[in-house]
């Protein structure tokens, strides 16, 4: 087995750009390539040792019957006048076997032929010295015995059919073929039925880190009794409670800071205020640094609120309202907000789409992209709206420079920046944007990603299941 699995290896390395197998796919070739080489092996050595045995057997035996007939021949010409035809018609031949004799020269035989009889063995007999030999005559396999008779002066050959043996041996191969192939699809069968039994609670486990990843923190794996998966399954369970401790930690801890900081925040804004209002009495340096102040207060803001946002929901308090709106409608309004003009294209048959969503959630998914797009890509230059099925696709598009491909998971994560926001160092973001976006959207059914642009940018597309009407 431990050959197979390196066979498997070099087989996986040697095919570049090829996808792995998977692990069930791997047990399979394992069970397959593993029961075709064993029933493989055991054919063939079952077919040499028959072949073997049957061909000793067969040629002992034209061996002792040659002998045999041989004295029947020495025999038969100590008469006075021997008469060779009736000498060959008294000997005892098998199916298929022809005797032969020389005698002064002449050649006598029961078939009325001597062709075919291997030189090397005529001379080998007439030297005095018995022999066998194997050789193809006639398109037919045959086995010659030659038996010197010195006592009068004869040779004595008989020769065998071996066709017989031939189709036994035939009939033989074909058998051990198809019981290999049997084998093998057996072991075929078998592998299937291991790996099943064998990768269940691995596919168990795969469903469970699933449904965790999805934001289910109770999901456990359940033991079965079994004294080396239930290590792992008690294994699994404790990283889980771990995560899940340490998720709600984080979580209190988020949310407690941020409690914290909303009356200092509001002291600091109640203060700024105070001075915004009495601006024009300040130098223009003053000004400028209250301006500073006064944005940098604004983002702390809008982090804590984040934070706030991302707690709750952390901790399973999500206030879901749904109401159901038109997405045209809605999205308009949502847009009124901003001094930039950004055109909305409704396809054909999205004028009348529903949704049903809260609205306050979704409000921020669509203001969030906006603003996303103003702080670090230039600005929205479409928001499109069509209807995919069963759902809703909305379409924000930007005139930035794009999100490279190895980012666009990543800028979605909490506290995470794309390549175009570090660049632009504008320090107005907070990383959580693109995160509360892809939260709010997931509570909603939808997913969220972003693309290519045609022409250039970026596209964030959101896709939510439409109300039918």
């Amino acid at each position: 087995m431990t050959r197979v699995r390196a066979w498997l290896r070099r087989l996986k390395s040697a095919v570049p750009g090829r996808r792995p197998l998977g692990l069930r796919a791997r047990v399979l070739a394992a069970f397959a390539l593993g029961t075709a080489l064993l029933s493989a092996l055991l054919a063939v050595s079952t077919y040499v040792a028959v072949r073997h045995t049957l061909i000793d057997q067969r040629e002992q035996l034209a061996e002792r019957q040659a002998y045999l007939n041989a004295s029947r021949v020495s025999i038969g010409f100590r008469a006075r006048n021997p008469n060779i035809p009736a000498i060959l018609d008294q000997l005892e031949n098998t199916s298929g076997s022809r005797s032969i004799i020389s005698y002064q020269g002449g050649w006598y035989t029961s078939a009325n032929s001597t062709d075919g009889l291997p030189q090397r063995l005529r001379d080998t007999v007439s030297n005095g010295t018995p022999a066998r030999m194997r050789f193809v005559a006639s398109n037919q396999t045959q086995l010659a015995v030659g038996v010197p008779i010195p006592s009068v002066g004869a040779l004595y050959f008989e020769v065998n059919s071996l066709d017989e043996l031939s189709r036994t041996l035939n009939t033989l191969q074909l058998t051990l073929i198809i019981a290999s192939v049997a084998t093998t699809l057996g072991g075929v069968a078998l592998g299937r039925w291991a790996s099943t039994r064998v990768l269940q609670p691995v596919i168990e486990a795969a469903f469970a880190a699933q449904a965790i990843a999805g934001g289910d923190m109770s999901t456990r794996l359940t033991p079965d009794g079994d004294a080396d998966l239930d290590r792992l399954t008690r294994s699994f369970n404790r990283m889980v409670d771990a995560l899940q401790a340490r998720m709600e930690r984080d979580a209190r801890f988020a949310s407690d800071v941020s409690h914290e900081l909303r009356s200092p925040l509001m002291t600091l804004s109640s203060g700024l205020s105070v001075l915004q209002s009495r601006r024009h009495e300040l130098p223009p340096r003053s000004q400028t640094a209250l301006d500073l102040l006064a944005d940098e207060v604004n983002r702390f803001q809008r982090m804590v609120q984040d934070l706030l946002e991302i707690s709750r929901a952390d901790a399973g308090h999500n206030d879901f309202s749904l109401e159901e709106v038109l997405a045209p409608e809605f999205i308009s309004h949502v847009i009124a907000r901003y001094e930039n003009e950004i055109p909305i294209d409704v396809a054909e048959g999205a004028e009348e789409t529903v949704l049903s969503v809260d609205k306050r959630r979704f409000d921020r998914v669509v203001g969030n992209l906006i603003e996303n797009a103003d702080r670090y890509a230039g600005g929205v230059v479409r928001i499109g709206i069509d209807n995919e099925g069963e759902n809703v696709r909305i379409e924000v598009d930007d005139a930035g420079p794009g999100v490279p491909e190895s980012e666009r998971d990543r800028i979605f994560e909490r506290f995470a920046r794309g390549t175009s926001a570090r660049a632009r160092a504008s320090g107005e973001g907070t990383g959580l944007g693109l995160s509360l976006v892809d939260e709010h959207v997931r509570l909603h059914g939808g997913t969220v990603w972003v693309e290519d642009r045609p022409g250039g940018g970026a596209r964030f597309v959101v896709l939510m299941p439409r109300v039918e009407i």
